[in-house]
């Protein structure tokens, strides 16, 4: 998250300096949560080293097979110990943490058989003192699995810790060990859950960072499509009839090309509307527009007188509509004729030029598409009734018009 918030505010520093303070607060834009990137860095490391802090409480195994005869099984029980030690910090170092990662279950099986063997040898000497090394194995599973199966290895230890000494002649009970085992595996394995969640809440919210930053990308680029592209449609059309009449009639022609300035002041205004959020779109406004561009392209249009039985919560979404339609047919449809008919719920565009060529619909009906979901319409596209292209925005259910 922190990574987008600094590349959104240098992308935009990079720009006009009067829409945005370059680089004025390092801190502009990055997340109200967590510690910032070097605190995470140092957790990373100092994290871990306090869990192998924990490998301390194995010098009552060490103490007590270093107090035993000299021999073999010393050996062996200094060993396993020594050998169960670096098996844990191991699994600290390497699978503890949030970017740990979960082992392979039959390899973590073995892993922690292994570990169960050396406590089996450090008992050889240190008696029931060796069976300390249970909490460690529990611990380890805790980290190596990640899910509820590690808990049932505290039971089994647990068992092994009040059935075991009783059974061996010679060794003392060390019930107390059971309240270890629990509170160190259940301890731990809270943490690790709560760990994985704040992971997980931590991408969720770089996830969503990054879609709305994508959705804003979405909404200007169809905004910029919507304005731009009717606008230069429009001054395209009346830039070509001021060429063809400038031999003709030179008084038209210049009319046309005053039209054409007055229109690019105009779209210049839409798009710094759209940059401060301040650009209208209204349903009287596109009306009159597409009468005009219509008669410039010496198109017949049947255009709306009113808007009036249009409800409020419709208007902009065919005002947008009217754009879009007389965008298309000003490009693509080598119409004569079009007629643009109005009810309370639907809008109808239609024209008699060559009509749907199978095309896949371009980003205007798919802006337009989408602001009509917003508002519970729908778009469709076909045939009209004038053999050419109709568009089609309503909220009448099928069958309903």
């Amino acid at each position: 998250m922190s990574g987008v918030g600094r590349r959104v505010r240098g992308d935009w520093a990079e720009g006009d300096s009067s829409m945005w303070p370059a680089r004025r607060d390092e801190t502009l834009l990055a997340p109200e949560w967590g510690p910032p990137g070097r605190a995470r860095r140092v957790m990373r490391v100092v994290g871990p080293i306090m869990g192998v802090v924990w490998a301390v409480f194995l010098l009552q195994p060490w103490q007590s097979a270093w107090a035993s005869p000299p021999g073999w099984e010393r050996t062996v029980s200094l060993l396993a110990v020594a050998g169960l030690a670096v098996s844990f910090a191991w699994v600290v170092l390497t699978h503890a943490g949030p970017h740990g990662t979960r082992m392979e279950t039959r390899r973590a099986a073995l892993f922690l058989s292994g570990q169960c063997v050396l406590v089996a040898l450090a008992c050889l000497a240190a008696d029931q003192d060796g069976l300390v090394g249970l909490v460690f194995v529990c611990v380890s599973a805790v980290f190596l699995l990640r899910d509820p199966r590690a808990l049932l290895l505290a039971i089994v230890a647990s068992v092994a810790v009040v059935v075991v000494p009783r059974l061996v002649a010679g060794w003392d009970t060390i019930d107390d060990l059971v309240v270890s085992v629990f509170l160190a595996t259940f301890a731990v394995f809270g943490f690790t859950q709560l760990v994985l969640r704040n992971r997980q809440l931590q991408l969720a919210r770089d996830e969503v960072a990054v879609l709305a930053v994508e959705r804003e990308r979405e909404r200007i680029a169809r905004d910029m499509h919507d304005i731009l592209g009717h606008s230069l449609t429009v001054i395209s059309v009346k830039a070509e009839l001021a060429s063809r009449m400038f031999e003709v009639d030179a008084d038209r022609a210049r009319a046309e090309i005053l039209e054409v300035q007055a229109l690019a002041r105009s779209a210049l205004a839409d798009v710094r509307g759209m940059v401060t959020a301040t650009r209208a779109v209204t349903l009287a406004g596109e009306l009159a527009g597409a009468r005009q561009a219509f008669d410039s392209a010496a198109i017949e249009a049947d255009v709306p007188g009113t808007i009036e039985e249009v409800p409020d919560r419709l208007r902009e979404l065919f005002a947008w509509a009217i754009r879009e339609g007389t965008t298309n047919v000003l490009r693509h449809s080598a119409a004569s004729h079009v007629r643009v008919t109005m009810t309370p719920d639907t809008l109808t565009i239609d024209d008699d030029g060559a009509g749907p060529d199978g095309d896949t619909p371009g980003n205007g009906l798919h802006g337009l598409t989408e602001r009509a979901r917003q508002v519970g319409a729908r778009v469709e596209m076909s045939r009209g009734p004038l053999g050419g292209y109709r568009l089609l925005v309503t909220t009448a259910p099928d069958g309903a018009r």
